[in-house]
């Protein structure tokens, strides 16, 4: 097994996004990694998670796209890369319209498509959408029931406490599962994945909270009888970098690294698009056609 990398496109312009699918494929990328976020509000009620102080790094002029509409797009332009998203937040969202869509991305893709999930940080999100954002943790772990009970094809039904609805049936099911990558940093998080991932999905993170994190996973995922079960670690580490950071996280546990060769490169989200594709192949020479492992 070798070390898998991943493009994130988040801040890209989106008419970039088709281009840069196609020389991630050519260049040998396993997958493309899709951010997810609904609006921008000009006051935020909590801080974001993810940043020393708690601000965000973009404004309301930053291009965002639609993650499933994004998959579908770019899967249209490639025939092997995988897409998934990082992570789409589920908590201001409605179960069974998310089922329609996921296995029509799955479907339309070729079952190239993976899940990755979070619960989402922003308040507003959920209340401007007709979301309470109290209980928020217990409707997404429902909500995750309920997204894989219709996917897994045929009529079901389900009677919980967030969401309750007689016998239905969503056509096409995917011919293949659909695998969920749960994303976030808490313990709770943590416990998800471990619990009913097929895979846990970081933020930006540390070397060594990664490492303290998937140590972490590996106790849980022992506690619930998963250990042996196929898992990946889908990783944006903020420290190291080159041959020999890539080698560290790859012995870490890490399976898949999602970078971003432009910056690196100097090249900043909204940097040209003949200059991204240069630094992805330039990334690719160094580190994917010469396979970590």
């Amino acid at each position: 097994m070798t070390l898998k990398f991943s493009l994130g496109i988040a801040l890209s312009p989106l008419d970039q996004l088709p281009e840069l699918a196609r020389t991630a494929e050519e260049a040998g990328f396993t997958s493309i990694a899709l951010p997810d976020s609904l609006f921008y509000m000009k006051s935020q009620a909590a801080k974001y998670p993810y940043t020393p102080d708690g601000s965000r790094f973009w404004g309301p002029e930053t291009p965002w796209v639609d993650p499933l509409i994004a998959a579908t797009a770019m899967a249209a332009v490639t025939t092997r890369l995988r897409l998934y998203t990082n992570v789409l937040k589920l908590g201001s969202r409605n179960p069974l319209l998310l089922a329609r869509q996921v296995g029509s991305v799955a479907n339309l893709s070729g079952n190239r498509f993976g899940f990755g999930v979070g619960i989402g940080w922003a308040p507003e999100e959920f209340e401007w959408c007709g979301v309470p954002y109290a209980r928020r943790g217990a409707r997404v772990d429902e909500m995750i029931e309920v997204i894989k009970k219709v996917l897994d094809g045929g009529m079901v039904e389900h009677h919980g406490e967030f969401f309750d609805f007689d016998e239905l049936q969503m056509s096409p099911a995917p011919s293949e599962p659909v695998p969920f990558y749960i994303g976030g940093h808490t313990d709770v998080a943590l416990r998800r994945a471990a619990k009913v991932g097929d895979g846990w999905t970081s933020a930006m993170m540390k070397f060594d909270d990664l490492q303290t994190t998937i140590a972490r996973l590996g106790e849980l995922r022992a506690e619930y009888g998963r250990a042996e079960v196929p898992f990946e670690i889908q990783a944006v580490c903020i420290d190291k970098f080159g041959r020999d950071g890539y080698q560290e996280q790859y012995d870490a546990g890490v399976t898949d690294a999602i970078v971003v060769p432009w910056l690196a490169a100097g090249i900043g989200f909204d940097g040209e698009l003949e200059a991204k594709k240069d630094a992805l192949r330039r990334f690719a020479e160094e580190h994917i056609q010469n396979p970590i492992n």
